[in-house]
């Protein structure tokens, strides 16, 4: 288990991303509503300490499926969930922000939220009225801890001016490793900082070829995603390189990009999705792998392939 920031809770090191299981236009076509609670409950056997959702996934029907899933053992996990502007979410004025939190408590069929976060910034709302509201959903004990996603520094540095920021969710990966730098300024405020993405949206598993194709709703078939002409090739080039290392260490080219990202400085968990019951075990193992210097640096080149 990992402490979230300095003040946070303490976390596996690999976490539950329930976006999969709100279906919906995003990933295509959705599975039968049994595979995906059992995608969920599956955290249990798994050592997995905690489930991120949000409002917005699926329209609400991500949490609902999370709160069936657990009935009966809220305790023994944490939950995290989000908060995103409007017009895709409840917004972020102060009364929307508490509505938001009461909505999100009866979908999951709680009384509390174990990790509340800000999806991403509202350019149109001064960071400092959600912020504010988020630190009071706190003192009524109705959220536990408070985080942000996909904020940057300057954004960060004005939620901390009002209460201690507990965590930044972002997005990082062997093939999105921008907010590097970002990660170890949280690191060294006592931001914890969790990861999403970090199997490239499935391009890092090896199972995505240079002929895949995906149906015209899943999000992988826009022509300015990792999956398209200009950013494809240099995505396989990477997951070619892990090959042999992933072969060397006896696990799959997935449960090695999620090692090498939670080996990463200033990251306390990657948050891993999945629709299938029979991944999740293995995705948890990949908490467990170690990684010695010479791998990650062997892997740093790899992921270097990519451009």
């Amino acid at each position: 288990m990992r402490r979230l920031g300095s003040a946070g809770p303490d976390l596996s090191a690999v976490g539950f991303g329930a976006w999969e299981a709100g279906g919906g236009a995003e990933w295509g076509s959705s599975p039968p509503e049994e595979t995906v609670l059992a995608a969920i409950a599956a955290v249990f056997d798994t050592g997995i300490s905690w489930i991120d959702t949000a409002e917005v996934y699926g329209k609400g029907r991500s949490e609902e499926l999370v709160g069936r899933a657990i009935a009966g053992r809220r305790d023994e996990v944490l939950i995290a969930t989000k908060v995103a502007p409007a017009p895709f979410g409840s917004g972020f004025r102060g009364d929307d922000v508490r509505r938001a939190c009461e909505a999100s408590l009866r979908r999951l069929g709680t009384d509390r939220i174990d990790l509340y976060q800000l999806h991403w910034p509202d350019e149109g709302i001064p960071v400092e009225e959600p912020w504010t509201a988020m630190a009071s959903l706190v003192d009524a004990g109705l959220v536990r801890w408070i985080g942000v996603s996909n904020f940057d520094r300057g954004l960060l540095e004005r939620c901390e001016a009002i209460r201690h920021v507990d965590s930044l969710q972002q997005e990082f990966s062997m093939l999105e490793r921008g907010d590097a730098e970002l990660i170890r300024w949280c690191g060294d405020r006592g931001i914890g900082v969790v990861t999403y993405g970090p199997l490239a949206y499935g391009l890092l598993t090896g199972t995505i070829t240079a002929a895949t194709t995906f149906e015209p709703d899943d999000h992988r078939a826009r022509p300015d995603s990792l999956f398209g002409p200009a950013r494809r090739p240099g995505g396989l080039a990477v997951v070619d390189a892990m090959r042999p290392v992933a072969a060397r260490l006896g696990c799959s080219l997935a449960q090695l990009a999620i090692a090498w990202n939670v080996h990463q400085p200033g990251v306390t968990s990657a948050i891993v999705g999945s629709r299938d019951a029979r991944h999740v075990g293995d995705n948890a193992a990949a908490g467990a792998i170690e990684l010695d210097a010479a791998t990650l640096a062997e892997l740093d080149r790899a992921a270097a392939l990519s451009g």
